[in-house]
This record gives C-alpha cells, structure tokens and sequence, in this order.
C-alpha cells in the first residue's frame, strides 16, 4: 500500500504555513499539522487550516521541539490509516515543486526512506553549513558506512511501519537532534533509503528555532552516545557491509 500525508511540525510560522499547506493540498497530499505549542495567533491560522478538507490538526499542550513534533505527527499520521509521511518544514526551506518526485519515487519503492539530498544557495548562513559537516562525519562514524550522505534535511518520506518500530524501542532526541538521530538508528536496522537532490533555502525573513549552543551541545550529545551503540553493533554492521561488497 502506499497511501501518503505531509506531517508539518509548526512553532509561530504562521506567515509561510498558508503557502506550504496550500502547495501541498494541490499536489494532493492531506496535512497533518503539529502545533507546538506555538502563539495565539499562530494557532488561530492553524485552527483556519484544519477547518479545510484532508488537513488535521495535533495540538501539544507544551513545547516539545522539532523531533518531538514530528514523532507525534508520525504517529498522528499512522492512527489516520496513512501508509507514508512526507516531512516538511513549515518555514518555507523546502521546495515544495520537488513533492511529486519524492511521492514517485515511494509509490515506485514503498519500503524505501525517501531522503532529501540539500542543495544549498547562498542563503544558508555559513555557520549552519560548516557545522553540518561535523554531523555528516559523526553519523559516517556511527553507521560505519558512507551511506547517508545528509542527515541534517529534514525533507524526507517515511514508511511508517519501520519508522514507528524505533520510535516504539528508543528513546530518541526531541529537538534539532532527531533528523539525524532516527536515520542512524534506521540504519542500523538495515532500512534501505534513497537519496533525491532537492533546492533548499533559507529565507530572508524566516523564522528558525536553531539555537546555536543548546542545538549544537544536544546534538554533540546524540553523536556521543549512538558511537557507544555503534560499538556494540559494530561486528554486525561490519559483516552486513562485507556481504554488500562481495554481491
């Protein structure tokens, strides 16, 4: 089966939500709405957009954070009977022209992750863009492979039966820490994932809840203890990739 929604997690972005809600309906995928607690009037755009037809609203009673936002629209999304999840954020980075190219590729391989591989302009701030080279070589570490050539975009389509599976078995991070966190530890259950180069950008007047000290500690932190994981998966992951090279 392949029956996909968009899962948008939302902290008071309620200026570009309209236009990602809207570009998403006319490429035919129902919204899933995560408020995050977000502002009054936030929320009231929100409860405007969930009065529409196949768009659904989730409200958290406190601020959990991208990664705990997006697990409880995942989960929101498989209770709703959907199959797949199309992670976008709602602050306008993603290019939203390239959904009916990741929705072809999932209908085409429903038991693949769909992973957005970024390709940046001249708007993403420099700090952002070295210190996601830091990430890339910590997740290379923790996989023992090369194999997830981006963890940080958060562009992706989820299958939601293995997806569901971690988040049932591990505790995972709930904020910046998560995009990277669940392609690791799907990984190493073996998840086969696909890589499709998509625009990113970062607008002008955008709204980004990266905190630089507290993001960066966190995530340094889930570097350090999925390396301890790594180790006592490591004769595995090791004898998998032995066995991929010999085919």
């Amino acid at each position: 089966m392949f029956k996909p929604c968009a899962v948008i997690p939302v902290y008071n972005h309620e200026g570009p939500l309209p236009g990602v809600v809207a570009a998403l309906r006319a490429a035919g995928l129902p919204c899933v709405l995560v408020d995050d607690a977000s502002s009054a009037s936030c929320q009231a755009v929100m409860q405007r957009l969930a009065a529409e037809p196949a768009v659904y609203l989730v409200s958290l009673p406190h601020n959990l954070g991208k990664g705990g936002a997006v697990m409880a629209g995942l989960r929101a999304a498989d209770a709703q009977g959907f199959t797949h999840a199309l992670q976008v954020d709602a602050d306008g980075q993603h290019c939203l022209d390239d959904v009916q190219r990741f929705l072809s590729a999932g209908a085409a391989a429903p038991e693949q992750l769909i992973c957005g591989y970024p390709e940046y302009d001249a708007s993403i701030p420099k700090g952002r863009l070295y210190g996601r080279y830091l990430t890339h070589v910590w997740v290379w570490i923790n996989t023992l492979s090369l194999s997830i050539r981006d963890s940080m975009c958060g562009f992706r389509l989820y299958p939601l039966t293995p997806v569901l599976a971690v988040l049932d078995s591990a505790k995972l991070g709930l904020r910046m820490d998560f995009d990277p966190e669940i392609l690791v530890r799907l990984h190493w259950r073996g998840q086969p994932m696909q890589w499709l180069a998509t625009r990113v950008t970062y607008p002008e007047d955008g709204l980004s809840h990266f905190r630089l000290w507290q993001d960066n500690w966190l995530i340094s932190r889930m570097h350090a203890r999925l390396f301890f994981g790594m180790l006592c998966r490591a004769p595995a992951l090791l004898y998998r990739r032995l066995r991929a090279d010999r085919r």
